[in-house]
């Protein structure tokens, strides 16, 4: 395969005015009929989802409203779809749902680590505690996995192999959403042991669509479950991340649900404009994101300015060193097709 096969231009920086970097990527915006109204590189590029998949992957729990059965807050529900950066906000409410589940922290798959929040990681390194498994970005998910396999009466222990039944409930309700048939998603292991999957671009934009639009989802349970995990990540939208992530940005806005991965994938689905908007960074770069997305919303018309602005405050596209001198600037360059 040829270097960058499917991917344009999406971002150029530059330092002094010379060209420095330049990341490469794909960006597919569907309408409410799962067409393609504009897109850049390959709508068809198959791409592993990450932790973009979490909000589909909170759906059997939300199937079982099983918030309601452990009596967990809405915040709590939340954390079963973010890649939260362990601010102490986070570990509060996550010690807050083992309690009321009576889920121990190494029933969790996912591997001891610390918060990904660069404060948060320096306040447990400077008070010499240890890395843990409920530090993991991932552990809120895990938590939302185990605690419906213990309430369907399902194995707890193997929660995360693919044949146990909510993992294949997981990707049959991914299909259902991406209307794709299930053998055509592609499956790997993600960086918490979970099974990940992967769509076309065009088919993640619009599995957020529906997402944000549950109505267009056939299915009365799986619809009821969109609408309540997608209610519960923008009532607590620092929940989903931290305080200064674009995630967090992006779900304060009550138009938007929206959910990042690694390695540069984004999804986000908008209610009234009803579209689904998913993009790839190939180098896997999350700082360019705020810039496409806000890009990708200036041309689209988005009327909700202070979205954008929020978006621009995360990461401003003016560089500065060190010392705070300004040194250059990153542009988004890519056009639609």
């Amino acid at each position: 395969m040829k270097a960058f096969e499917g991917f344009d231009v999406l971002v150029e920086e530059y330092r002094a005015g010379i060209l420095e970097n330049v990341h490469y990527g794909a960006i597919t915006v569907v309408n409410d009929k799962g067409e393609v109204i504009h897109h850049v590189g390959n709508p068809n590029h198959e791409t592993y989802l990450r932790s973009a998949a979490k909000p589909f992957q909170a759906i059997p729990g939300m199937k079982r409203d099983i918030d309601e059965v452990y009596g967990l807050s809405s915040a709590e529900t939340a954390l079963f779809a973010a890649s939260h950066r362990g601010e102490d906000y986070h570990i509060d409410a996550l010690h807050s749902i083992a309690k009321k589940t009576g889920i121990k922290e190494d029933q969790l798959y996912c591997c001891a680590t610390y918060p990904l929040n660069e404060e948060a990681k320096s306040e447990r390194l400077r008070n010499r505690e240890e890395k843990r498994r409920i530090f993991h970005n991932c552990s809120g998910k895990h938590m939302g996995l185990i605690a419906t396999a213990k309430h369907m009466g399902w194995d707890e222990a193997s929660y995360y192999e693919l044949s146990h039944p909510i993992q294949q409930e997981i990707i049959q309700s991914l299909a259902e959403l991406a209307d794709v048939p299930i053998e055509q998603i592609g499956i790997g292991v993600d960086g918490c042991g979970l099974p990940v999957q992967t769509l076309p671009l065009d088919r993640i934009a619009l599995a957020y669509l529906k997402l944000a639009n549950p109505d267009l989802i056939a299915d009365e349970s799986t619809r009821h479950a969109a609408a309540k995990i997608a209610a519960r990540m923008n009532e607590n939208p620092n929940m989903i991340a931290d305080r200064k992530f674009v995630c967090s940005a992006l779900l304060k806005d009550p138009n938007l649900v929206a959910k990042g991965g690694a390695k540069g994938v984004y999804g986000i689905g908008l209610r009234k404009e009803r579209i689904g908007i998913s993009l790839k960074v190939s180098d896997g770069s999350e700082q360019v994101w705020p810039v496409i997305i806000a890009t990708i919303l200036e041309r689209i018309g988005y009327q909700n300015q202070d979205t954008i602005d929020r978006l621009y405050e995360v990461v401003p596209n003016t560089i500065y060193n060190d010392g705070g001198m300004v040194v250059g600037e990153r542009k988004a360059v890519f056009n639609w097709s």
